[in-house]
């Protein structure tokens, strides 16, 4: 239980409640309204209560290995929030509040239990990282391929045979898939460092190949300047 002496801290803008094995978080959460960081990850709840949702500033939230089935549809009211990390979960579909927070910037939900995504998951715009490592994907998550605005993108130890051409995502910086029983390699943008089997090895030969045009580039270039300093003497 948490003392009632926390909720008289009306100014508190951190909060961690971290492995204390706490089941249920009371109503007076709501009156800690400048806090813009709490973590609840590895306590034992199994639903997050609407208090939680009317705070006005939060920004960042952990989750993380609790019991969570799902997350309530008021959960949507927290459009300040940039950071929700709500990995090692039950979740088994994507929640559908999510979907109304386009300012979402990081989300991790790695270690549940989805099989898909919903089709409306391009509209959160603002996603920049997404985690879905340790999950049941057997296929590729098409929604994925209308958001080219993600920079990281993890799906280790899924189920995923093959991948799609993923060169077009242009804002994609890191993508991991590691622990997969992939038959061929993703085909990326060369701005895109690959995690897993295989990877270092097209790395290298990636490196290599742009090593050989950059020093072709310069061999031109080099070659045009003393052309211009011949005709300038």
């Amino acid at each position: 239980r948490l003392p009632p002496a926390l909720w008289g801290c009306r100014g508190l803008q951190k909060l961690y409640i971290s492995g204390t094995g706490l089941r249920e978080l009371p109503e007076e959460i709501e009156g800690l309204r400048e806090l813009q960081s709490l973590a609840l990850d590895f306590n034992k709840l199994e639903e997050v209560p609407e208090a939680l949702c009317r705070l006005p500033r939060l920004t960042r939230l952990y989750l993380g290995s609790n019991r969570l089935f799902g997350l309530p549809a008021e959960f949507a009211q927290l459009q300040t929030l940039r950071c929700l990390w709500i990995e090692n979960n039950y979740l088994y579909h994507f929640p559908r509040a999510l979907l109304q927070m386009p300012a979402l910037q990081s989300l991790q939900m790695g270690d549940n239990r989805l099989r898909a995504l919903p089709g409306s998951l391009p509209r959160m715009a603002g996603l920049r990282g997404l985690w879905l490592y340790g999950n049941r994907f057997e296929e590729f998550p098409q929604p994925l391929l209308r958001m080219s605005q993600l920079h990281i993108l993890d799906l280790d130890r899924n189920k995923i045979i093959d991948f799609p051409d993923l060169a077009h995502l242009k804002g994609l910086r890191l993508f991991s898939y590691d622990h997969n029983p992939v038959k061929a390699l993703p085909s990326v943008a060369d701005t895109v460092t690959l995690v897993g089997d295989g990877a270092q090895e097209l790395m290298e030969a990636r490196e290599e190949r742009l090593q050989n045009i950059r020093e072709q580039d310069e061999q031109e270039n080099g070659s045009e300047a003393m052309q211009g300093t011949l005709r300038n003497d």
